[in-house]
Order: structure tokens, then sequence, then C-alpha cells
């Protein structure tokens, strides 16, 4: 008998005729117009940008249904008599205006929270300050190599919503979690993986502590036949063992750990009750840096109750990196390039930085996302020979690294440049024979780019062009 999903077809006959806000036309949203409207939802749409700024869908989505549509700065003042309010990841749900309605009794969820409750496969969510997109890809590419049937989404892969009419008890859904995505999520995945948690999105969370909040929230709705991923070395995830309700499995590139994952001898190793399994090489991997090891040991933890070894490591050999982390470019003149566009944060740049040992030719520098550049400043004066500014931060990142050149009594060459083109002109006439030109900017891009995808593209191109 072919399976039927109950619990999404009472969702559908739950929201038919429905007054529903859909806030924020981001990526995970436009797939919802279409499908709402196939189930009779009466469809608002609020977004604080107005229409000749949205995406070409989007506004071929809204003319095409005739939906509804308040625009502008102060869209949300016109929140008022929904049943359900599906947010986009950007928007925080603790608005007034959102607050007000939910007060009311309206239900506030979103495309991927709706995902999590209403299919029926196995969920694996991934989260973390770095390291989450290369673990959710690993983890997909493992299961894959097994020959799970496996939806990729979230932060990456496509909006699933309108998938889960597919979805089976025997697939597998893989979600990279942001912490916009958790802050008021009500349901975990079965398998959770928090890569570690440093200080990130301090422009947009109130505090810290509430960043770290939103990250818990990956497994504050877990029970005991679930599975909790932790990194062990970083001192806030392993102090979250004690308010798991699951079985917490830790991962360690530093600790020889009694049961778990680690990286140990150059190499990545299953520890079980101190009995250790040698799994893999690091030198048979494409991937490099120990914080990539380390994103590797988390994978295999992660897909532990699904996959056997061997699979394992059959996937892991053939996995050649993603886009935009630490992506190798081209050589010239003996000068290899990388593009680490993804160091959107400094402790991303200092794991890009530790990933070689070669000279360090470094473009760094963007958006200002209030983070303390100062631990940059030692790994940058360690491994960096020419350092090369560019953006919103080149002053903070400047000052933290003269401020530890001083203490060091060292000095290392700095440049400022005004744009991306003249900061890749510049790396070209300073780097020597066997240096790397690293591009990692521990910041944001949004003073100058999109996103840190359009930043790298264009990192890219402007070194293709080279001679």
């Amino acid at each position: 008998m072919e399976y039927q999903n109950l619990k999404l077809a009472e969702f559908q006959k739950k929201i038919k005729g429905k007054k529903v806000a859909i806030i924020g036309l981001g990526v995970s949203n436009i797939p919802l117009i279409e499908y709402l409207k196939e189930i009779e939802a009466e469809i608002t749409i609020f977004d604080k940008r107005e229409f000749e700024k949205l995406d070409t869908i989007a506004k071929e989505k809204i003319e095409k249904y005739q939906i509804r549509t308040i625009l502008g700065s102060d869209n949300l003042k016109e929140l008022k008599g929904f049943d359900y309010i599906f947010r986009s990841p950007s928007c925080r749900p603790d608005l007034p205006e959102i607050q007000e309605e939910v007060n009311r009794g309206a239900i506030l969820t979103s495309e991927i929270e709706q995902v999590m409750e209403l299919s029926p496969s196995t969920i694996i969510g991934i989260t973390g300050s770095d390291g989450k997109t290369t673990t959710t890809s690993l983890i997909y590419e493992i299961l894959k190599q097994k020959g799970f049937n496996t939806y990729l989404g979230g932060n990456i892969g496509i909006p699933l919503f309108t998938r889960i009419k597919d979805m089976k008890p025997e697939d597998v859904v893989v979600l990279e979690l942001s912490s916009f995505q958790l802050m008021d999520m009500k349901v975990s995945p079965h398998i959770a993986v928090i890569t570690n948690i440093t200080p990130n999105h301090l422009d947009i969370h109130k505090s810290y502590q509430e960043y770290i909040e939103a990250k818990k929230r990956i497994f504050a709705f877990q029970n005991v036949k679930d599975i909790l991923v932790l990194n062990y070395d970083n001192d806030i995830t392993r102090e979250m063992k004690k308010e798991a309700k699951s079985r917490v499995i830790f991962f360690s590139g530093r600790e020889k750990l009694k049961d778990g994952y680690i990286v140990d001898d150059d190499m990545i190793k299953y520890c079980n009750q101190g009995l250790r399994r040698h799994l893999l090489k690091t030198k048979d991997i494409y991937i490099r840096g120990k914080h990539n090891y380390e994103n590797i040991a988390a994978a295999m933890a992660a897909t532990s109750s699904l996959v056997d070894f061997d699979t394992q490591i059959k996937a892991v050999s053939k996995f050649k990196g993603v886009e935009h982390r630490l992506e190798f470019v081209r050589e010239i003149d003996e000068v290899k390039w990388y593009n680490d566009s993804i160091g959107t944060s400094p402790t991303r740049t200092i794991a890009g930085l530790n990933a070689f040992d070669e000279n360090i030719v470094l473009i760094a520098g963007g958006y200002d996302k209030n983070l303390d550049y100062e631990p940059l400043a030692k790994p940058i004066i360690e491994k960096v020979s020419d350092l090369i500014l560019v953006g919103a931060t080149s002053e903070k990142i400047q000052n933290a690294v003269k401020r530890e050149l001083k203490d060091q009594e060292n000095e290392i060459d700095i440049y400022r440049c005004k744009t991306l083109e003249e900061a890749v002109r510049t790396a070209r006439e300073i780097a020597k024979p066997k240096d790397i030109v690293l591009f990692s900017p521990a910041s944001a891009s949004f003073d100058m780019f999109k996103n840190f995808e359009e930043r790298g593209k264009k990192y890219k191109e402007i070194v293709n062009q080279l001679v």
C-alpha cells in the first residue's frame, strides 16, 4: 500500500481558507505562495522592500495570483487578523507586531519548521558558528553513498516545503539550520549536530547569550531515542550534554576521548570504551585543514546510526569540498590562490590560516558585525607575511594587528585597498613563489556584496582574469 502522510493531509485541511501572512520573500518563502494558493489559503505578503526590488520570480508569483502585498519599511503595521504567520529567517520572531498577533491567537511558524513537523522521514539538523555547510554536505554525501533517498535543505539545497508530499519514512532529510531559523523553533531533528559556538551575528542578536540559546533549540525538543552530536573541544557545546535528553556523541580534534570520534596522529578514529578504530588518514582526504577533519568526524558521528564505516570512508574519500570554503582557484607563477569567502568571522579565518603550512598573503575585511578582532591578530602575525585589507572592518583588523605587533615587537606589511580588485592586484604584485594568497575576510559581505557567495564569485572572477 502506498504511504500516505496523514499529518500533511491534516495540515492542509486546517490551513484551507485561513488567513496566512508570509513575511519576507526570500528563497525559502517563494515556493510557499503557489503551494498555499493550491490549498486555497488566503495569502497576504509582507516585505520591507519595494516591489521593484523584489526577485523576479517573486514578482511573477504576485502578479500571477493577484496576491495582496504590503511592502515598505513599515509593512508590518497591517499585520492584523491572521491565523498563520510564516516568517523568513531574516525576520525576528519577537517583533512587537508579530507578538501582538501571536498573543491574539495566530500560529507563528516557518517553512523549515513545517518541514520538520510534517516530514515522515528521519531528520538530521546541523548548526554551529563555523563548519555547518561542510558538515551538512558531508552528511548528505555519506547518506547518498549508502543509497538513501535524501533531501538537502535549510540554508543550502532547495526549499523543501513543497517536497514534503514526496517524502517517505525510509528517507532522510538533511538540514543546515541557522540561529535565525532556530530562534522560535518548537521541534527538533532526530539527529542534531552542533559543530561549535563562537560569537557571531551579534549585529542582529541582542546578545551572545541569545545567540547561544537559539542554537540550543536544535536539541531542546529531542527525546531519549534521538542523538545529539557535540564538539567536545568547545566549552559551550561540551556543557550542553548536561541539558540533553538524547544520547550524546562527542567529536574532538584535541582530546583522546574514551568514546566518540577524534582526529589524532593524522587519523580520524572511532573510540568505543577506550578502544580505537582507525578510519581514515588525513593525507587521503581532499579537503584541507584541522577544522575540516573535525567536520568529517562530526559527519561520521551524525551518520553512525544509519551508515557503516566502510561506506562513510568511501564517501569522505571522494568529497572535494564546498564552494567558497578554502576553495582552490588557480596557480599563477607558483603562487596558489584560495577562495575562503565563507570566512565571515574571525574564528573562520583563523581556521583557514591554520589549514596551511606555507607563507600566506591574506586578503581580509568586510561588513562589521560588531565582532571582536583581537583574537585574529596573533594568528595573522604567526602565519601571514603581508596583510591586505578592504572594506568596513579594515581599520578594526589593522588596529588589532598593530597592537599585537607592538606587544611582540614585530612587524608585517599592511596594505589598505578601496576595492576587491585593488586588493587582488596588490596581492599579485607582492606574492612570491610558493606563497598562498588566501581570501578570507573574517567579516560579512554586506558592505559591498549581497552575500558571501556573490563576494566569492567576484574574487574568483578577478583572480581568473589575472595574467
